[in-house]
């Protein structure tokens, strides 16, 4: 339970999280780039063309992290930018990732590199995305090459982000690229996954073989609870909620042991295809109808997401009696423009991670999401996540007090009465006032 008297965090790496999509700016010929074009399909209209520069900005950036006391960094490759054609390799852009993985290391900051993060290229989406025939063929020669050229600077891997949140996004409620709206391709796009990260789990392993190797999924967890408990179709469409958005793919990317509706691919036995289970957690869900529903009267994040910080100790708690691996906390952060509440709500979530550690739940890591203001996909530049203000127009980064606050806990390994007082106290959540959904 969080109190004002602090907390310790001994043997927590802390750090940040970004997505190359969302940073790096460019014009890039990837799904979403494709997708932004499209009019009405983001919320502001605008483009991951801008970004956050953080292509040209990336020395900037890296040493404005190591200021914060950034121990640990996950980030992203642009598939897109790596292989603009089939097969066709962008040799400067390896070369450019390589000088950023080297001062990353020069400056002390260990890189979690993601290989998947929503977005691919153009031309694999055009050829049928995950659901064409030779599409983990692709996949695996994809993963072949960033291994093979970028291994020697990278020993953390994380495969996919989010499974669900991509489909649910990109082929049940069409809010992403392609745009499809169907349940059942969905499932048949989890079961390709499952297979894209087991395969890519295995031949990680082939090419960097060692101890200090480390592979797994970055997946979004959330609990579940019904709106109306005595309601008996909120108590019965929970369960399956939880199953369908979640269970189901992490049991199968995890074990390789597919449950209904999920089908089991060809060639894919079960075993332990994870070195560290990856938890992004943000919020819970109250299930009144098959969405996303916040209720009356709870604390609510700019995006209108309920603030549950006891949620992230109730997942980590559950992925490890599940699945007895170590646990990342791969994202978690809040929507907040004005840097009203960021800094209770790091709180918070930290002091619940330090209780959970001390209950023997051992959580390794933790990366805020996010290190600085990015395009935040279909809501665009208007959602501010950063623990850096970013203004899009001058490109000109601000440390907010909730990076201030960051950066003292990092470097003290835990947070104190007097933090407290001079970055927490005081601060207050907005309240919903009706019951919300988010689609």
């Amino acid at each position: 339970m969080a109190t004002a008297d602090g907390f310790r965090l001994d043997g927590l790496l802390l750090g940040v999280a970004t997505a190359a999509t969302q940073i790096e700016g460019g014009d890039v010929e990837s799904s979403w780039t494709d997708w932004a074009d499209r009019p009405g399909s983001i919320a502001d209209g605008s483009m991951p063309r801008r970004a956050t520069d953080h292509w040209r900005r990336w020395r900037e950036d890296t040493r404005l992290m190591a200021s914060l006391g950034v121990q640990v960094y996950r980030m992203s490759v642009e598939w897109a930018r790596l292989e603009p054609l089939p097969g066709v390799w962008d040799d400067a852009a390896f070369a450019r990732y390589r000088e950023e993985l080297d001062l990353l290391r020069d400056k002390g900051i260990r890189p979690l590199v993601t290989l998947h993060h929503f977005s691919h290229p153009l031309w694999f989406e055009r050829d049928g995305g995950w659901l064409a025939p030779g599409a983990l063929w692709v996949w695996e020669r994809f993963v072949a090459e960033v291994v093979t050229r970028l291994g020697d600077l990278v020993a953390e891997w994380v495969t996919i982000n989010e499974p669900n949140v991509y489909v649910t996004g990109a082929h049940v409620f069409g809010d992403f690229p392609p745009g499809h709206r169907s349940l059942r391709e969905g499932m048949r796009v989890y079961g390709v996954l499952a297979a894209a990260h087991i395969r890519a789990y295995a031949l990680i392993h082939a090419l960097r073989p060692g101890s200090d190797t480390m592979v797994g999924v970055a997946h979004h967890l959330r609990p579940f609870r019904p709106g109306n408990p005595r309601n008996p179709w909120h108590r019965a469409l929970t369960p399956v909620m939880r199953h369908l958005f979640q269970d189901a793919i992490v049991r199968a990317m995890t074990t390789g042991e597919f449950a209904p509706p999920l089908r089991r691919p060809d060639g894919i036995t079960p075993g332990r295809y994870g070195d560290f289970f990856g938890l992004n957690y943000y919020s819970r869900t109250t299930v009144t109808r098959f969405d996303d529903g916040t209720p009356p009267g709870v604390p609510v994040n700019d995006l209108g997401w309920e603030v549950y910080a006891a949620g992230l100790g109730e997942t980590a708690r559950w992925a490890w009696e599940t699945y007895r691996l170590p646990v990342w906390v791969t994202e978690n952060g809040t929507c907040d423009a004005a840097d009203a509440f960021r800094s209770r709500y790091l709180w918070e979530h930290l002091s619940v991670l330090s209780d959970v550690r001390a209950q023997g739940v051992p959580v390794d890591r933790y990366y805020h999401w996010c290190f600085v203001d990015n395009w935040e996909w279909n809501e665009g530049e208007g959602p501010r996540f950063g623990l850096v203000a970013l203004d899009y127009d001058t490109q000109e980064r601000t440390v907010r007090d909730s990076g201030r606050l960051f950066a003292e806990v990092a470097r003290e390994g835990g947070a104190t009465a007097d933090m407290h007082a001079r970055y927490v106290a005081g601060q207050t959540y907005p309240v919903s006032s009706a019951g919300a959904h988010h689609r």
